[in-house]
């Protein structure tokens, strides 16, 4: 269960959120009572999608469940976590003559999951983990706490779409591969030292079919008995630390 969050990390109010999403603060995410309407609603919506924050339509039970009454209907989570541009991410790493090293997240909400992710991936050398505004867990302090402080160490980039992000990766000469456990190709089969993007899906509905229709190179990890899935942490581990391998061997 999450923790409720510190009234010291809202946003309250529509004009406050609307100032904010101005200045440039970065948000985690915008809570939104869905029945609201006006020029003010409208701007929030439009500021929030042109700076890929998430807005969540919720009850206006839940904004009283965060011990507020001046709300007006519109709350405004802080980002624990700074956002980086993708572009940028790439172009320093290039710079640095280093091959990119890139992990794709679609769909995973448990923030447990997405904290472990990152600790393995910050450990690993993993330059920037990619997410989507929508439909991934928050970036809290939970998070945070479960990823031991990684998610505050390592480049997290946020995009309103996951397809045009992977166009990005290609014309840097980023080669996009996609973890599936029925593919033919094995894991260790796959040269991963090259600049590469891995794609890791939910364990329960896995990749999406247009970013596995996107991905350069579909692969599995092998497994001695038949069984389900591997949970997607642990899947992510095995893989990053057979290119943390690979790119340390000589």
């Amino acid at each position: 269960m999450q923790s409720r969050p510190k009234k010291s990390s809202l946003v309250i109010g529509r004009q406050a959120v609307v100032a904010a999403l101005k200045a440039g603060k970065q948000l985690e995410r915008i809570y939104l009572v869905p029945t609201l309407h006006g020029p003010d609603i409208a701007e929030i919506k439009r500021l929030a999608e042109r700076m890929n924050v998430p807005i969540n339509k919720v009850p206006v039970e839940k904004l009283n469940g965060f011990n507020i009454t001046d709300h007006e209907g519109v709350v405004g989570l802080i980002a624990k976590i700074q956002y980086q541009e993708l572009e940028a991410v790439l172009s320093q790493v290039i710079d640095r003559g280093e091959a990119p090293l890139v992990l794709i997240l679609d769909g995973i909400t448990d923030i447990r999951n997405i904290g472990g992710i990152a600790r393995t991936a910050y450990c690993c050398g993993v330059h920037a983990i990619l997410i989507p505004d929508k439909g991934v867990g928050a970036l809290n302090d939970d998070a945070i706490a479960t990823s031991a402080g990684a998610l505050e160490k390592i480049a997290v980039c946020r995009v309103n779409s996951l397809l045009k992000a992977i166009d990005s990766l290609h014309l840097h000469g980023v080669k996009v591969m996609a973890s599936e456990m029925t593919a033919e190709k094995n894991v260790f089969d796959l040269d991963l030292t090259e600049p590469i993007a891995i794609i890791m899906g939910s364990e329960d509905k896995g990749i999406y079919p247009a970013l596995m229709k996107a991905a350069d190179t579909v692969f599995r990890i092998p497994m001695a008995n038949n069984f389900e899935s591997l949970n997607v942490s642990v899947a992510t581990g095995m893989i990053l630390y057979e290119t943390l391998k690979q790119r340390l061997t000589p």
